[in-house]
C-alpha cells in the first residue's frame, strides 16, 4: 500500500498548465456576441445564467446557489434583488435589466421552476444546484464559442465585467465597492486593477 506521502507526491498541482492571474472582464462586443449566440441556439438556461451573472456581479459561489425566490416574486422577475454573500456574510444588492428579467422569466417558465427551486440546478444529480466547477466549464465554452482564448477568462470575468464598465464610465469607486459588496475600498481598487495614482486623484476630488 502506498504511503500518504507517496500519494501526495504524485498529485498533479491544480494549476499545472494553466495561466494564473486575474481574469479579464468581457468587452461590450464580446458580451453581445455571447448573448446573441445563446439566443440563436435557444439555450435559455445559459442565456439566463449569462445575463444574471453580468447584472448581479456575484461571486460564482453565490450565483450558483440562487433560488427562484431570490429573483422572482409571484409571477414577475424582480427589478432588484438582495443576496447575502457567503464569503463576507454581508448583503449585496443588484439590479436586473429588462433583458435579464426576460431571460430569467423564460427560463423559469420553460423549466417549470417553483419558488423554492434552485435557479440553476445541476444536471449531474450529485447536487441540487450547479457547482462552481460546472459553471466554470460553461463560461469556458461560451468563450470558445465566440473564438476567445478561454484561458484568459473565467467566472471572475463575469463578476468583473459590469463593475469595470461602471467604473470606466463614472470613475466612482465607492459605487463599485457597494455593488461588489467589498468591505474595503482597497479590495475594489485591487479587484478592478485601478492604478493607485488614479485612485488618489479621485479621492482628492471627493469632498466629504
Amino acid at each position: 500500500m502506498a504511503t500518504t506521502t507517496n500519494l501526495e507526491s504524485r498529485r498533479v498541482p491544480w494549476n499545472k498548465g494553466r495561466l494564473i492571474g486575474q481574469k479579464a472582464p468581457f468587452k461590450p462586443q464580446q458580451i453581445w456576441a455571447i448573448r446573441i449566440r445563446l439566443q440563436l441556439a435557444g439555450r435559455r438556461r445559459d442565456l439566463a445564467l449569462f445575463n444574471l451573472a453580468i447584472d448581479s456581479k456575484l461571486r460564482a459561489s453565490d450565483l450558483v446557489k440562487l433560488q427562484v425566490r431570490d429573483v422572482v416574486h409571484g409571477d414577475e422577475v424582480s427589478t432588484q434583488a438582495i443576496v447575502m454573500q457567503q464569503k463576507t456574510r454581508r448583503p449585496v444588492q443588484f439590479e436586473l435589466t429588462a433583458a435579464t428579467r426576460e431571460a430569467v422569466g423564460n427560463w423559469v417558465r420553460d423549466a417549470g421552476l417553483t419558488s423554492g427551486d434552485c435557479l440553476f440546478s445541476s444536471r449531474l444529480g450529485s447536487s441540487e444546484h450547479l457547482s462552481v466547477r460546472q459553471y466554470a466549464r460553461i463560461v469556458n465554452r461560451w468563450c470558445r464559442d465566440i473564438g476567445l482564448d478561454a484561458s484568459a477568462y473565467g467566472t471572475h470575468s463575469m463578476r468583473r465585467t459590469k463593475a469595470t464598465l461602471i467604473y470606466k464610465r463614472t470613475k466612482n469607486l465607492r459605487a463599485v465597492q457597494l455593488l461588489l459588496g467589498h468591505s474595503k475600498l482597497d479590495n475594489t481598487i485591487r479587484y478592478l486593477g485601478v492604478e493607485v495614482q488614479d485612485a488618489l486623484e479621485i479621492s482628492e476630488q471627493t469632498e466629504i
